[in-house]
C-alpha cells in the first residue's frame, strides 16, 4: 500500500467513525465519548498526512507515533462503545474495530522498520 492509499483509508476510517458517531443516542454519556472518538479518529487521517511532510527522520518517526497513539485510541473507544452496548450498528462497529486494529499494526510496523532504516533512506 503506497503512501496516497494508505492516506485515503485513514481518511475513509474517519468519516465511517462521524458517520457512526451520529447514530449515537442522545445522553451525556454518548456526548463524551463521541467527542473523545471524533478527536482520535480525525487525528488519525490529519496526522498521517503531516507524516508525509516530515522535514527529517526524527520528525517522520514522532509524527508516526504520533498516527499510532491515535488509532490506538480510537480502537479503544470503538471497543468500549461495543462494551456497553449502546449501538444498533453492530456490524460498522465490529468493522471499524477490526480497521483501527490494522492501522495500529500498519503504523506499529512502519515505526519499527522506519527505526532499523538509516536516515538517507527515507
Amino acid at each position: 500500500m503506497n503512501k496516497n492509499e494508505l492516506q485515503d483509508r485513514t481518511r475513509s476510517f474517519a468519516v465511517r467513525v462521524f458517520k457512526l458517531v451520529e447514530q449515537f443516542p442522545a445522553s451525556a454519556a454518548s456526548k463524551v465519548v463521541a467527542n473523545q472518538l471524533l478527536k482520535s479518529s480525525s487525528s488519525v487521517a490529519a496526522n498521517y498526512r503531516a507524516v508525509n511532510r516530515a522535514k527529517s527522520k526524527a520528525d517522520f518517526l514522532n509524527k508516526l507515533k504520533v498516527v499510532a497513539e491515535e488509532a490506538d485510541e480510537s480502537n479503544f473507544w470503538l471497543e468500549f462503545l461495543k462494551d456497553v452496548g449502546i449501538l444498533k450498528a453492530e456490524r460498522e462497529l465490529t468493522e471499524l474495530i477490526n480497521e483501527s486494529n490494522e492501522l495500529v499494526a500498519i503504523f506499529t510496523k512502519a515505526i519499527k522498520t522506519t527505526s532499523t532504516k538509516p536516515a538517507e533512506v527515507l
